[in-house]
């Protein structure tokens, strides 16, 4: 049976209906961009997303089914939302009494960081082991250094009342879910995971990867990332292990992060990705992941024709299979370089860095985009003159940023202080406000309420930032 839409089927019935709109949006569903007529309000019959009993308490119970969660809800702005909501409800099932904290892998969006000002939570950070570090959106934790962590935590009176991991990565690293799952049930603590970049997992053929079915209580996705959803449409879902169940809950907490107007515009493409979430959705993801398993092995038999010294197109089955994630110190320049010569050809990337591409694929790029990259690499291959040169080793300052990293104030208190914009590479020693860093990747290098050390200015410099929000 063919998965319903119930929200979009109501929109364009009363888009036909020709009704009389004396009621918002201004527009009046007349067509200035071609759009309008399919975007209206919380009209009769249209329920409402934070009291949701009618058509879009349907179309969850459909993502909901899909995702084979306790309950998935709706968001239209964003995972940022959803991550606020999550750790609302967390919260609310921690010991009473005592000051909250999260534990959370460093490489956290921005995002949690105004969650952590507005909830007035503390965050303490996991760290990549020394071996391990080496990019600002990579933390990969292990099962020993999360139990370690927890058991150092409740020795010092202080348990927190979730973990908190970003998975996938920017890159496409993968923490393995599963395994920490056990660790955080272990220890009673629930496992929340921004799955922001992950939305497709749970209909990979061979089993699904997403954090529900791996073990997660919570989870957020970004249908927009990775889904035919329109910017802002999201997830949140509930798993058995969640520790707030009660719907009205979850929609309270959901409505005290977003606006009371809801785009139905976001809502209707949620509504329509049901169904063809439903309509073979998992065959043609495996179509498109053995396409980029092709491409990776091409760009790498390219680069090593060129005498490149090691391969081009990150490989690796354990990571996050939509991600084509490009080396460029192979071709011996720069990621920005990289995507500037890239650009030249057409292609737009989704994040580039001093060493790094990514680059993102779904089921609905074309033949063409593949064919693109393909001899656009090629081009830039033959180009090389000789091999080229291994880049100059750089001393990794991520155990010393860990090092230094020591908050001076709560984030809270960072954030709503009096701050000024000055030049990064004045900033030695002062205390860091708001998380100055662009989207992407929105991760910051120091957090809000710590003193910036010299490591975080090697950073500033290596990531491109010129200005940083500090206390006055």
């Amino acid at each position: 049976m063919s998965t319903t839409t119930p929200i979009v089927d109501f929109v364009q019935n009363y888009a036909k209906s020709g009704t009389s709109r004396l009621h918002m949006p201004g527009h009046k569903g007349q067509a200035l961009l071609g759009f309008e007529g399919l975007d209206i309000t919380e009209i009769r019959g249209a329920d409402e997303l934070y009291e949701a009993d009618g058509i879009i308490a349907q179309s969850e119970a459909n993502a909901t089914r899909l995702f084979g969660t306790v309950h998935t809800y709706y968001s239209t702005e964003g995972s940022s939302q959803c991550i606020r909501a999550m750790l609302c409800l967390a919260m609310q099932a921690a010991p009473a009494g005592q000051r909250p904290v999260l534990l959370a892998a460093r490489n956290a969006h921005k995002a949690l960081l105004y969650a952590a000002a507005l909830l007035d939570l503390d965050i303490q950070w996991l760290w990549p082991a020394p071996d391990a570090a080496g990019a600002l959106y990579s933390c990969p934790v292990t099962e020993a250094q999360l139990a370690a962590a927890l058991d150092r935590l409740a020795g010092q009176g202080k348990p927190p009342f979730g973990v908190y991991l970003t998975s996938p990565d920017y890159l496409g690293g993968m923490q393995d879910i599963a395994a920490l799952a056990r660790v955080c049930d272990a220890h009673g603590v629930p496992l929340l995971v921004d799955n922001a970049h992950g939305a497709y997992l749970n209909f990979l053929v061979g089993g699904s990867r997403h954090p529900i079915a791996l073990g997660a209580a919570m989870c957020c996705d970004s249908g927009h990332k990775t889904l035919p959803v329109l910017t802002g449409g999201a997830y949140l879902h509930l798993g058995p292990k969640a520790p707030v169940q009660e719907e009205t809950a979850v929609r309270n907490a959901l409505a005290l992060f977003g606006s009371t107007s809801p785009s139905y515009l976001i809502l209707q493409s949620l509504d329509r990705c049901n169904r063809y979430l439903s309509e073979g959705y998992p065959l043609r993801l495996y179509s498109c992941c053995g396409q980029l398993t092709r491409m990776r092995r091409v760009l790498n038999e390219q680069a090593a024709a060129a005498g490149c010294p090691f391969p081009l197109a990150v490989d690796d089955p354990a990571r996050e299979p939509l991600k084509l994630t490009l080396d460029a110190a192979t071709l011996g320049m720069t990621g920005t370089a990289l995507a500037e010569a890239l650009r030249q050809e057409r292609i737009e990337c989704e994040y580039a860095d001093p060493r790094y591409v990514v680059l993102m694929f779904t089921p609905e790029n074309p033949a063409q985009d593949y064919e693109r990259l393909e001899a656009a690499v090629a081009r830039l291959c033959a180009a090389l003159p000789s091999a080229p040169a291994l880049p100059e080793p750089e001393a990794d300052v991520f155990t010393e940023l860990a090092a230094e990293a020591a908050p001076v104030c709560t984030v809270r208190q960072a954030v709503f202080a009096p701050q000024e914009l000055i030049p990064a590479e004045t900033a030695l020693g002062r205390i860091c406000a708001m998380p100055t860093v662009s989207c992407p990747p929105a991760i910051p290098i120091v957090v809000s309420g710590e003193r910036i050390g010299p490591a975080a200015l090697k950073l500033f410099a290596r990531y491109g930032i010129k200005n940083v929000a500090v206390l006055k």
